[in-house]
């Protein structure tokens, strides 16, 4: 395994040491990947490290139909007597973990930073749930949420404009969506965040070889996941956003990356695709920093401020499309 990268901040780099000494007695103990343990390995270091949570006036649990599943979802309206806009919140972990309860943190912080109704939701996990049930839940939400946000107007107020925020995993789902729902008359996407998105499923750039071992997310792991993800033979290059058609109205889009992160140049990809097709999109770049690094925000507290103010910018910019591109390194 190679040394860690010198650039790391200190916290990261002591946390990195300490995940690769666990990684090596698991390793001698005869440690293999299953969906409780990594959903605990998840759960463990996002609440020892995810640890400032602030409060939001209304925080509501509500369902939203599916055509096959009723999806789980909660509210967070900073001010519920405002009509702010709304997004909805698509948790990471890599289609196989993470949880609208695991994740309540970072979407108080995104309705916060961006002065909208947050609405996080609680998809339906692989493997006992594998591809493409967690984006027909997304896609669910997407045609849902107003009809229940108007069930709901004595207890709140809101401005019927959507947009997408989606964090590894769910940045993949989002993006998938948002290809997918640029097809269908009467669906509005305004914009979308992705954070160190997921968008190649078919793991063919180098940064997935370059940051694969010994950075948190490892490229082992992530094979995993899409195993467990996909169990009927899908075409991964025809699911992957990376490779989905695009359209003139596919939503403009920030992408954030990591400069450790395995998911790094497939994201940088994303960006430089979108640009050629003159679809508005910002991207953000990390030195220094390694995938979900908002689960460690105690470690990058002010990477971590800045992002969450990056993606308040840019969700609360105007509802026009700009037809010059538009990339922003950070």
């Amino acid at each position: 395994m190679h040394p860690l990268p010198p650039n790391l901040p200190a916290p990261l780099s002591a946390f990195l040491t300490e995940v690769r000494e666990i990684k090596r007695l698991r390793v001698a103990a005869g440690y293999r990947h299953t969906p409780t343990n990594a959903r605990e390995a998840l759960e463990f270091m996002t609440r020892r490290h995810l640890i400032q949570i602030p409060p939001i006036a209304l925080i509501r649990d509500e369902i939203i139909p599916g055509a096959d599943y009723d999806v789980p979802v909660r509210l967070y309206h900073p001010a519920p007597d405002e009509p702010l806009p709304v997004a909805l919140f698509v948790h990471g972990g890599g289609h196989v973990s993470g949880s609208v309860s695991l994740y309540d943190p970072i979407a108080r912080k995104l309705a916060a930073a961006s002065r909208r109704l947050i609405v996080s939701i609680d998809y339906r996990l692989a493997p006992e749930c594998p591809y493409p049930n967690a984006l027909k839940d997304l896609i669910a939400c997407v045609k849902g949420v107003f009809p229940l946000l108007d069930s709901l107007r004595d207890r709140l107020s809101f401005t019927p404009r959507l947009a997408l925020v989606g964090d590894s995993g769910g940045g993949a789902l989002c993006a998938s969506a948002a290809h997918l729902t640029q097809f269908e008359p009467g669906v509005a996407i305004e914009r979308q965040a992705l954070i160190y998105p997921s968008l190649d499923y078919t793991l063919s750039k180098p940064s997935v070889t370059e940051n694969g071992e010994g950075l948190l997310l490892e490229r082992q792991r992530i094979l995993w996941y899409f195993d467990s993800y996909f169990q009927r033979a899908e075409n991964r290059r025809e699911v992957s956003p990376l490779f989905m058609p695009l359209t003139p109205d596919y939503p403009p889009t920030l992408v954030a990356t990591a400069e450790f992160c395995p998911l790094r140049d497939e994201g940088i990809a994303y960006v430089e695709r979108l640009r050629e097709y003159r679809i508005k999109v910002e991207h953000i770049h990390y030195p220094g920093l390694v995938h979900a690094f908002l689960n460690l925000e105690d470690l990058v507290p002010d990477t971590c401020a800045e992002l969450y103010r990056r993606v308040g910018d840019f969700l609360a910019g105007p509802t026009t499309r700009d037809d010059d591109a538009k990339s922003v390194r950070s």
